[in-house]
């Protein structure tokens, strides 16, 4: 279960070095307090291999060491399951993974900036505020019950390039330079937001937080837990657009996905927990499809022709739909509890990754989707972000804390570098070169952003990772 590292890692002395940041408040975590403003909290390639820990976690001074933590960490954390099944079978039906390579050197790791993810208890307090109004104001109505599923979600993340990455840090959306090592403010959602385009459905917002985010070049989208939905281009002032997309601050929006129409066209697509999946067009913002599926929709992605939709939900199936129509083409069964995530494939689009509650992701081929074709297993819970390198040889699966597994598509995904780190994972994306993967760390104490750089066959020895 989600919990700051600290609960379980005690100090054997007090050191003033270190700091605890406990306050979700509304200024950038560059400048709140007790964020510490310089870099010695950094952990380096050269430091990682002379052997200090990727996270600058003390292990020679807490009650636990690495390996006894892990393995405590292993037996205890808590999958949540939403579906009962028993999972007793999977096992046989995963892959063997070779989990010794290394496809990405370890290379820097910043304390400076991190994501933050909202718990559970911040938007319990929100929703019962919400459903005890709607009972007041609706006697007659069943209470809202559709919150749980968008507080899990980790699409925190993205990199335009191997130099500009962008994270949810509280209230802001910051820009994070590795080559500068200097981060900046690009949005602050704290306060009022004003759309500066005159699109229909456009409307102020205040005080969001972020559920969701994604990135095309200067184009960002990010989502909201109570259906808010913000577009900006982060080299123009002000937001572009935004608006409440289900007009009654009830419905968390899960994901958001911009991608290319067959015809060009840049469009934005967000999936809500009302059930519906809605498509806007960048140029006018105008609401151009909605589609309604019949459970609560966690995530979708585009392939990348524009013409098939994968959306995921709460349920154990996945569907396949038409991305202009939204008609069901195929039904992809296999997976045991609700689905959070999904990537293609971007040589040619065939091949589609889906990631579940039940810590698997499965693979298929749309060419035969009477099953997927590999089952690959996670270590310690649901699989809930997926992307694939943009040359499409590596797919990176973040679980829901701790690990991140990069398998070699190119050698049919049987081999695998695990990325083994201890906090909830609140994101990992590639560089678009596919030089570099980050991975975002949401832990209040030994959270940060981690650089990894592609290893290169001639000897690219910076670090070692193990």
């Amino acid at each position: 279960m989600a919990h700051d590292l600290r609960d379980d890692l005690e100090l054997v002395a007090a050191d003033e070095d270190f700091y605890f940041d406990d306050d979700f408040d509304d200024t950038a975590a560059g400048s709140a307090p007790g964020h510490p403003d310089k870099q010695t909290d950094d952990t380096s390639a050269s430091d990682y291999k002379e052997g200090k820990d990727m996270q600058g976690i003390p292990w020679e001074r807490l009650n636990y060491n690495r390996d006894q933590y892990r393995e405590m960490r292993l037996k205890q954390y808590k999958n949540y399951q939403s579906l009962n099944r028993s999972l007793s079978g999977l096992e046989q039906e995963c892959k063997q993974v070779e989990r010794k390579d290394t496809f990405y050197d370890f290379h820097l790791n910043t304390r400076v900036v991190k994501s933050t993810i909202v718990h559970f208890q911040d938007i319990r307090n929100i929703l019962s505020h919400q459903v005890h109004k709607q009972v007041e104001e609706h006697p007659q109505q069943p209470a809202l019950h559709n919150y749980r599923v968008g507080i899990w979600l980790r699409n925190l993340l993205s990199a335009t390039s191997k130099n500009d990455v962008y994270l949810v840090q509280n209230y802001s959306l910051m820009h994070w330079s590795p080559l500068l090592q200097r981060e900046t403010e690009v949005l602050n959602v704290a306060g009022p937001l004003v759309p500066t385009e005159k699109a229909r459905g456009a409307r102020p917002l205040s005080r969001v937080q972020v559920s969701t985010m994604a990135m095309n070049d200067n184009l960002v989208v990010a989502g909201g837990f109570q259906g808010e939905l913000i577009c900006k281009y982060v080299d123009q002032p002000g937001v572009a657009f935004c608006t409440n997309l289900t007009g009654n601050n009830n419905s968390i929006t899960n994901a958001v996905d911009i991608y290319q129409a067959p015809n060009g066209a840049t469009r934005v697509m967000a999936a809500n927990n009302d059930c519906v999946v809605r498509t806007f067009d960048t140029e006018t913002y105008s609401l151009l499809t909605q589609f309604t599926f019949p459970w609560s929709v966690n995530n979708t992605s585009v392939s990348p022709d524009g013409k098939l939709l994968a959306v995921l939900g709460d349920s154990s199936d996945c569907l396949i739909a038409d991305s202009q129509t939204g008609k069901e083409v195929a039904t992809l069964s296999g997976h045991l509890d609700y689905s959070f995530s999904s990537a293609w494939h971007p040589g040619g689009g065939h091949v589609l990754a889906t990631g579940n509650q039940d810590a698997t992701c499965r693979l298929w081929d749309i060419r035969n989707l009477s099953r997927s074709f590999a089952v690959l297993r996670g270590r310690i819970g649901a699989v809930r972000g997926l992307a694939f390198s943009p040359d499409g040889r590596f797919l990176a699966a973040a679980e829901a804390a701790d690990f991140v597994h990069v398998y070699d598509a190119s050698a049919g995904y049987g081999a695998e570098q695990e990325v083994d780190l201890f906090g909830e994972i609140a994101g990992a994306a590639f560089s678009p070169d596919g030089e570099a993967l980050f991975v975002s760390v949401a832990d209040r104490t030994y959270g940060g952003l981690l650089e990894f750089r592609l290893r290169r066959s001639y000897g690219y020895l910076d670090s070692c990772f193990f």
